[in-house]
């Protein structure tokens, strides 16, 4: 069902400058992410909602009742499809690796290409590592905070001089 109203949103959201970055229907839910270079704000995300809604309720694509949400991809984006893990060369992903008789394998690394099928990973443990599309079960980016802790001042090993009372005093004499 959300396969069908990928070509008709896609050119909604471009006539408003947007790209389709995702898109599901889950669990009553209409999910559509947008995204677009530089950025979402909410102004975007507003006017992405209401031509939406507006052509959902014109053209009634979807039976029963539903939510729409409409939201950017965020600093950590799903990565569901091959075009999401291409547009992340050259960044930090986490996916967890299905693997045919052996346990699930958790990778993070710097994602170095894709092609139709897989994608390479620059996994920080294992080096080199390529995983097919279809023994991904879920991955996402990873947005690293700043960057390495500051050091924390040293305190001096002696206490600071103490301001001395600078008002006169007079001696009788």
């Amino acid at each position: 069902m959300a396969m069908d109203l990928e070509t008709p949103l896609r050119q909604l959201l471009s006539n408003l400058g947007l790209d389709l970055y995702d898109l599901e229907l889950a669990r009553g839910t209409l999910s559509v992410t947008v995204s677009k270079d530089g950025g979402v704000d909410l102004e975007h995300l507003t006017k992405a909602n209401r031509t939406i809604s507006e052509w959902l309720d014109a053209n009634d694509p979807i039976e029963g009742h539903y939510t729409l949400d409409v939201a950017s991809p965020g600093l950590e984006r799903r990565l569901r499809t091959p075009a999401h893990f291409a547009s992340s060369i050259g960044e930090t992903v986490t996916l967890r690796e299905l693997r045919a008789n052996e346990a699930t394998r958790r990778l993070e690394g710097t994602v170095i290409g894709t092609d139709a099928d897989s994608v390479t990973l620059d996994d920080a443990e294992l080096g080199r590592v390529t995983v097919l599309f279809e023994n991904v079960e879920r991955a996402r980016t990873v947005f690293k905070w700043g960057g390495e802790a500051k050091p924390t001042p040293s305190r001096a090993k002696s206490a600071p001089a103490r301001a001395k009372n600078s008002s006169p005093t007079s001696k009788k004499g």
